[in-house]
């Protein structure tokens, strides 16, 4: 690195410098790259052990202290690069990662080619019913964000396909499997970066970093899979036909080995520590225990010592690979500081019924991405920051500084493509955010007569991309600028005596056999009877009906509305409440068409428009 004048301010670290940072269970993690052609070129390093537990599990505990490690390895690049460092690019843990299945189903009126919006409708349809399915039975109050879905079967008509797009048909279906992360994993993130003075250039997840390093794209046409182990956690992702399908982890990882080494041998958790990264180096291990006995072991009798904790992790990971994979991957390749166990590999193997020589440490392919003219990066334990590296500079993730949502950085972990919709559910949005819902409607019978008053509509959610209003199905692109306003769910309906006399044109009536007053609230599913008799109608003629403001059918039935009062035109989402659907429940597509083309719910309605607003029923289909 050049020399620096130490008395003069330090340059500001320039746009080609990357800051991979990567925030680790057990350590800190800095290094400094810049793009030397599709490679990345490391130029410095720094690791600082945490001085206490103040991570568990990849989860941040402490913000403060983590913050202090952060500035303390910015300080030591500082120094040896010469430049002020002002942004970071980091991973968030997959501690929390939580995957869940979802399905929808989506009928067209007629069969016609399959578009690529009305792919992504139904691919929405069902992460919302992934996401659904993840909330159900726990608090809802958790907010959790989208990090990536795959769609992992297609149908049409019934036949299986691999793609939709162009094929003709009426009945369309697809399974997904959708990965979430609470949003509190990534607050403690930003805030331990904010104090640490580190702005966030980009975000994506450890598991996808670490493959970014460890596989090259070129490989990922095979059914390959990683397993990062590190102290908290064993992040998983998988690839084929040239694209990460899946993601996931194990909660049990090398702290699991370290606290069984601290039972077996009495030892504390730094002491342990030594014990276990000294495995790999062979022959005897000395070490004192609490008592303060001196202690000398073989490597191998640590090993037989360990061997339940090892098999256990070695059949964790082989559980999650299959749960996420389906079956054993075509080769397997373990990265972190845990893959370098002795015997793990075999065990993991033999675990998932693999051929020993197709599971293999990482780091015979970070070449392929990153390099070094000056330090020895040949360690599967440098995989995740060796990733971040390589994902930001050699633009693999799509950068959270280039997508601007409401003025805020948006937090995004998918590579290539993006559509709006996805851009918001992976920043807390959820599906109901984009149609809302119509207030509750109130029920009653009315001299043995069912009647319906219906609540208020929803206020349509505003999406705007550049200024510019946009469908949820749009792409977003780097340096856009997404402006989103939710819908406002509309007001039940309420309804006391007395207003319900007037609707009904009726001097008084009782409510479930009482004479009700006129403040008495009227209660949903009550039965109403009309007493008294009403006013004899005036003489004069009465004054005409006033002229409709939108005239046209819904769902093939006419229907004709009354002006607004703000003389506003009527939109599609004024039918919703109109449809039958209880959008309180809605688990599937809603199929929105007027003129028999497909629209928003943002769409003008003009007169003689024929509107359609449906939800079909999902056809369950095992999953492959």
């Amino acid at each position: 690195m050049a020399e620096h004048n130490t008395t003069a301010p330090l340059p500001v670290q320039g746009q080609d410098l990357i800051y991979a940072l990567d925030i680790g269970t057990r350590s800190i993690i800095g290094l400094l790259a810049t793009r030397a052609g599709d490679r990345m070129c490391v130029q410095a390093m720094a690791t600082r052990l945490h001085t206490r537990r103040v991570m568990v599990d990849g989860q941040i505990e402490d913000i403060g202290q983590v913050a202090d490690a952060v500035r303390e390895v910015t300080a030591r690049l500082e120094a040896e690069a010469g430049y002020r460092l002002c942004r970071a690019c980091v991973a968030a843990a997959g501690r929390a990662l939580r995957t869940e299945r979802g399905q929808s189903t989506l009928t067209q009126p007629a069969p016609e080619p399959v578009d690529a919006k009305r792919i992504a409708q139904l691919e929405a349809a069902a992460v919302a019913d992934a996401e659904q399915k993840l909330h159900s039975g726990e608090d809802d109050s958790q907010r959790m964000l989208l990090v990536g879905y795959t769609a992992t079967r297609y149908q049409l008509d019934g036949y299986p396909l691999t793609n939709l797009l162009d094929h003709t048909g009426t009945t369309l279906a697809a399974d997904v499997v959708a990965t979430f992360l609470p949003g509190g994993v990534i607050d403690s993130l930003y805030a331990v970066m904010r104090q640490a003075g580190l702005e966030v250039q980009s975000l994506t997840l450890e598991p996808i970093a670490a493959l970014n390093a460890a596989i090259p794209a070129q490989l990922r046409l095979l059914n390959l899979c990683l397993v990062d182990i590190g102290a908290g956690t064993s992040d998983i992702a998988v690839c084929r036909d040239g694209g990460v399908v899946g993601y996931t982890m194990a909660t049990v990882a090398g702290d699991e080995i370290t606290e069984a080494l601290m039972r077996a041998y009495l030892v504390d958790f730094e002491t342990a520590e030594r014990i276990k990264t000294g495995l790999a180096e062979g022959g005897s291990l000395e070490f004192t225990d609490v008592l303060g006995l001196p202690q000398t072991q073989t490597v191998q009798e640590i090993t037989a010592v360990l061997s339940p904790a090892m098999d256990t992790l070695a059949a964790e990971i082989a559980r999650q690979v299959l749960d996420v994979n389906g079956n054993a991957p075509s080769a397997l390749f373990l990265a972190g500081g845990g893959s370098k166990l002795p015997g793990l590999q075999e065990r993991v193997a033999q675990a998932l019924e693999m051929d020993p020589k197709r599971v293999a440490v990482a780091g015979n392919h970070f070449a392929n991405t990153v390099y070094s003219d000056t330090l020895d990066l040949n360690d599967p334990a440098y995989a995740t920051p060796l990733g971040i590296a390589a994902s930001a500079g050699l633009g693999l993730i799509s950068d959270s500084c280039q997508v601007l949502l409401n003025g805020t950085p948006a937090k995004l972990f998918r590579s290539g493509s993006l559509t709006a919709m996805e851009l918001l559910m992976m920043n807390g949005y959820t599906y109901s955010d984009l149609l809302g819902r119509s207030g509750k409607p109130l029920s009653v019978k009315v001299d043995g007569k069912p009647r319906v008053f219906h609540g208020e509509p929803a206020q349509p959610a505003r999406l705007r991309i550049n200024g510019t209003d946009a469908a949820p199905t749009a792409v977003v692109h780097a340096g856009d600028h997404v402006d989103f306003t939710p819908a406002v769910p509309g007001a039940d309906c309420r309804l006391c005596a007395g207003e319900l006399a007037q609707l009904l044109h009726t001097p008084s009536l009782t409510i479930n056999g009482t004479a009700a007053h006129p403040e008495d609230p009227v209660p949903s599913g009550a039965v109403i009877v009309k007493t008294g008799q009403p006013p004899a109608a005036p003489a004069a003629v009465p004054a005409p009906a006033p002229t409709a403001a939108w005239t046209g059918t819904l769902n093939g039935t006419p229907l004709s509305l009354p002006p607004k009062p703000d003389g506003a035109p009527y939109y599609l989402m004024d039918l919703l409440e109109r449809s039958g659907i209880d959008f309180d429940h809605v688990e599937r597509p809603v199929v929105l068409r007027c003129n028999g083309h497909a629209c928003t719910f943002q769409q003008t309605l003009q007169n003689g428009d024929c509107v359609e607003i449906t939800c079909e029923e999902t056809t369950e289909n095992p999953l492959p």
